[in-house]
């Protein structure tokens, strides 16, 4: 196992006295954990590396998706985002991906020579690192993992990396070390996604992520929220920000007409790449 989440938050309850049902509650912790990182796993492979009975791993299975964690298909437990957690990096890279790389190559029209950017961890402000080099010299400002090993390279780029918490799921520093941090430091635009919208109001699963993407918010002249249209079918749990504090909201082509007008007509800055732009 490569990359772990902590769901103890996620699954937390008393610690029971018994210690058969403190090892289920830790064992699950550690499917959870595992089903994560891999996105999806056979039921049958969970017995083996748990060292549990089919019926015991089925159980377990079952339980974790009562609480919406995952879901489970033909002997197959995967993960998808919820209302509680978000999947792996890994994970998400592979979802919408031509949509992220369309939403991305827009977002660098308010990337100029010369300014000082943050970007977030998020999977669709990762596909913008491609584009990056042809609008140097920059700085950016990031506290994902992936692209300071991507942008480490790039000429005229000056590459400022904030530490922190380290979390294995998203490849990213976040907390309050990574937010005081932010905090001391000024940019021109911060370039983010998060995991919902619901009534244009933006959310995410993870308070710690909440926390760190707020503060590039507030530390940054400009925001530009990337926004594929699967976010507004998702829920969250976390607060973040309404759509109107955005300076623009891009979205790729194929999202519902009903979204676009509902959010043009309350003036939200809509972009959508590789079709209609708005400005």
């Amino acid at each position: 196992m490569n990359k772990k989440v902590d769901v103890k938050d996620l699954l937390s309850e008393e610690l029971p006295s018994d210690s058969r049902h403190a090892r289920q509650l830790v064992r699950r912790q550690m499917i959870a954990e595992t089903v994560i990182a891999e996105g999806s796993i056979r039921i049958e492979d969970l017995t083996e590396r748990f060292g549990i009975s089919l019926m015991t791993a089925h159980r377990d299975v079952d339980d974790l998706v009562s609480r919406g964690l995952f879901r489970k298909t033909r002997g197959v437990v995967s993960a998808a985002p919820t209302s509680l957690i978000e999947s792996s990096d890994a994970y998400r890279a592979t979802k919408q991906a031509k949509e992220k790389k369309a939403i991305a190559k827009a977002a660098m029209q308010f990337v100029e020579p010369g300014q000082a950017i943050f970007m977030d961890d998020a999977t669709t402000v990762h596909e913008m690192t491609r584009f990056l080099p042809a609008k140097v010299p920059l700085t950016v400002i990031t506290n994902s993992l992936v692209l300071i090993n991507e942008l480490k390279e790039v000429v005229d780029l000056n590459l400022i990396c904030l530490g922190g918490q380290f979390y294995h799921w998203c490849n990213a520093f976040m907390g309050h070390i990574t937010s005081n941090e932010i905090r001391r430091l000024r940019a021109d635009t911060v370039f983010m996604s998060l995991s919902a919208i619901v009534d244009d109001v933006v959310y995410h699963q993870s308070p710690e992520t909440v926390a760190t993407k707020r503060a590039m918010f507030e530390s940054s002249s400009k925001r530009v929220l990337l926004a594929d249209r699967t976010k507004f079918e998702r829920r969250a749990l976390h607060h973040f920000a309404t759509l109107e504090e955005f300076d623009a909201v891009i979205v790729d082509e194929d999202i519902p007409i009903s979204h676009l007008s509902r959010m043009r007509s309350k003036g939200i800055n809509v972009i959508v790449a590789d079709g209609e732009r708005s400005g």
